[in-house]
């Protein structure tokens, strides 16, 4: 991960000029981020989660579930690209053609080498400071999941699931889904 500092505070414009190189590229408070594309575990993860999701969609037609890279303009000064983003029903005004413009319902970071700061410090006080109602961490090398939720004015205390406990992995915003982490995990 590569962070470009600078006293001149990037916009969502400038970002749309950073050419398509394969890697993550997000602004943070302006400042650029760049991240080197995931490793094939992250992609596994990714992608079972993923088909977890939209065929519990497909049954319970509650909003959208899209995966990166897809942009997520929470302000002009900060673009992200989660690994997984869902839009309950009652948002989907915030997807657009081009983008997610507005705050999701569910944003997913899966770690990947190189990223843990970003993710699980930088990016959970930006999703907390545009009231992301629930932001999870996915661990592969510890085969966790860390859930945070909204409330009042921040991030309560993560809610920590583990393959090891046999976990399954659900939230109030989708009743009913049910994934296991060792499926999610295997």
């Amino acid at each position: 991960m590569t962070i470009e500092t600078g006293h001149l505070k990037l916009t969502y414009e400038d970002y749309r000029l950073i050419p398509d190189d394969g890697k993550r590229h997000e602004l943070i408070e302006g400042e650029h981020v760049m991240s080197p594309s995931p490793n094939i575990k992250h992609q596994r993860i990714a992608g079972r989660l993923f088909a977890a999701l939209y065929n519990f969609l497909q049954q319970h037609p509650l909003g959208e579930v899209f995966n990166a890279p897809c942009d997520v303009v929470l302000s002009d000064f900060d673009v992200v690209q989660p690994d997984l983003i869902f839009v309950a029903h009652a948002q989907r005004s915030i997807i657009t053609d081009a983008n997610i413009r507005g705050v999701p319902t569910l944003l997913v970071e899966i770690l990947s080498e190189g990223n843990r700061k970003l993710d699980e410090t930088i990016k959970r006080h930006r999703y907390a400071h545009y009231g992301v109602p629930e932001y999870w961490i996915i661990d592969p090398e510890l085969d966790l999941v860390k859930i945070y939720r909204f409330t009042a004015d921040r991030y309560g205390q993560a809610t920590i699931l583990t393959r090891e406990a046999q976990d399954i992995l659900s939230t109030p915003l989708l009743p009913d889904l049910s994934v296991p982490l060792v499926t999610l995990f295997k």
